[in-house]
């Protein structure tokens, strides 16, 4: 490539430091009932040669690895299929675990998943891991895989700090 990508509508303050991606690319997956993701201002924290990992949680479930538009694009009807565009959805990061060298950053980033901000307790929680990569004065989000907890795959210790 010539010269740094210059992504039009990324927000210089979604991008300027680890801590605003990660913190927009959560506000951009939360969403009130009746409301859909910030699809625009999520595809614009990605790398345009982003990959997106989705959980699997079957032994004998294939991995998928997706662009980032594929994702948007099979989320968009997985969020109206499953009753979360009427119900809402509000994720949060509780803990994190960083590691970086140079320009490169590794974050396991432990979240909360429920309908809205205010309910007691969540439906469900994992772990997201973020590869991301900074070029010129802007952070890139290079790669996201997560998986669920779930019985027999409780969230380490470690990872709720």
């Amino acid at each position: 490539m010539n010269g740094p990508i210059i992504e039009i509508g990324a927000s210089a303050a979604d991008t300027e430091s680890v801590n605003a991606i990660i913190k927009a690319m959560y506000e951009c997956v939360s969403f009130s009932p009746g409301e859909q993701p910030d699809y625009q201002r999520l595809q614009s924290l990605y790398h345009p040669q982003a990959i997106v990992v989705p959980s699997k949680t079957g032994h004998d479930a294939p991995i998928t690895v997706q662009t980032v538009e594929a994702f948007v694009n099979q989320s968009r009807g997985f969020v109206i299929s499953t009753g979360l565009e009427r119900e809402g959805f509000y994720e949060r990061e509780i803990a994190r675990r960083t590691a970086s060298f140079g320009n490169i950053v590794h974050v396991f980033s432990t979240y909360e998943s429920s309908h809205t901000s205010g309910d007691p307790s969540p439906f469900q929680r994992g772990i997201n891991s973020i590869q991301l990569v900074k070029e010129g004065k802007r952070w890139w989000i290079l790669s996201i895989t997560w998986d669920v907890e779930r019985a027999g795959n409780p969230l380490p210790h470690e990872y709720l700090r």
